[in-house]
């Protein structure tokens, strides 16, 4: 099964009104479906059932250390370059815990042969560019939203979640949900 650890983001009136704007643009956008936001702290790729428990120990270690922390979502940019669009995305503020959680599960997971992330930045995904077409519009739209605060909210637990691709797009599903 496909898997990542993930915190979930739920939809608000103001990431609502993003979406709204970006869906009037002529760009090919696929956007996250709002029941599917999230930030990703590790993207695991393919794992085994028994996987599973290791993981999940590794998670509740990491996050030992970690209490339920306030989050602002705040500013757009995106990935990899404004010369290159693939990804547009809304900031993950925190004072540090995600950072040091990633950082910590990746070192953790690096022994049962996962891949190690090379470097881990907050940010919420909201759509994936398929084509230049519309570029400058998305660009300004990011521009424009560049510093705008699209809510707070409570980060409490950390998910191991799987991803299951179909033709629609993806359905994720929890597995397992540590609290902090």
């Amino acid at each position: 099964m496909r898997a990542f650890i993930a915190i979930d983001v739920e939809m608000n009136d103001k990431i609502k009104e993003i979406y709204e704007i970006l869906s009037k643009t002529k760009a090919k956008l696929k956007m996250v479906e709002p029941e599917n936001i999230h930030l990703t702290l590790k993207f695991l790729g393919e794992i085994k059932e028994k996987d599973v428990e290791i993981i999940k120990n590794e998670m509740l270690d990491a996050g030992r250390e970690i209490k339920p922390f306030k989050v602002l979502l705040k500013g757009t940019g995106v990935f990899p370059s404004k010369e290159y669009v693939r990804v547009l995305w809304i900031g993950f503020v925190d004072e540090g815990q995600t950072k040091i959680f990633s950082e910590t599960i990746n070192e953790k997971l690096t022994k049962y042969g996962f891949k190690r992330e090379k470097k881990f930045q907050p940010h919420v995904t909201i759509a994936r560019i398929k084509s230049r077409e519309g570029k400058e519009d998305i660009l300004k739209i990011v521009d424009s939203y560049r510093e705008k605060e699209f809510g707070e909210m409570i980060c409490n637990e950390i998910k191991l979640k799987e991803s299951i691709l179909t033709p629609e797009g993806p359905i994720y599903k929890d597995l397992e949900v540590v609290k902090l």
